[in-house]
């Protein structure tokens, strides 16, 4: 035999046998401890259980409402659209993209009417404030709705 013949056993250590008196060591209650919930058969409590007072989730005010049919707009504004285009573009939310103005496409494309714009561009989107369109229209631009 040498060195390199040598290995490890597998372990032997034997499985704990509850309930089977009182030389075993885990007799009796079965290392359950007296009574009580957690000496039952099946026992569960959910996570951060506070001993049946009320939990913390359910002692936290509830504010306001979650619309689950909301529709979120990307929200640009007309001096935006002055800074980052030139006269006689078409802009759409997919230009709006690629150039860094919006972070997504599949939400719907809003302008607002803060600030001024001198440029006459064409401009696509889901919908415009009013002051906005009135701004794009002065400026010899137009408004296309999608």
């Amino acid at each position: 035999m040498k060195l390199h013949d040598l290995h490890t056993s597998p372990s032997k250590k034997r499985r704990k046998v509850r309930g089977r008196g009182d030389g075993s060591g885990l007799g009796g209650t079965s290392g359950k401890g007296h009574k009580g919930q957690k000496a039952r058969s099946g026992c569960t409590i959910r996570p951060f259980f506070e001993g049946g007072q009320i939990p913390f989730f359910r002692r936290l005010p509830k504010r306001g409402f979650n619309n689950p049919t909301r529709k979120a707009f990307n929200l640009i504004n007309v001096d935006q659209l002055e800074k980052a285009f030139a006269a006689g573009d078409v802009v759409d939310d997919a230009l709006l993209h690629k150039k860094g103005l919006i972070a997504k496409t599949t939400q719907g494309l809003k302008i607002l009417g803060n600030g001024e714009i001198k440029k006459s561009i064409t401009v696509k989107a889901n919908k415009f404030s009013a002051s906005a369109k009135s701004k794009i229209e002065a400026a010899g631009g137009k408004c296309e709705l999608i």
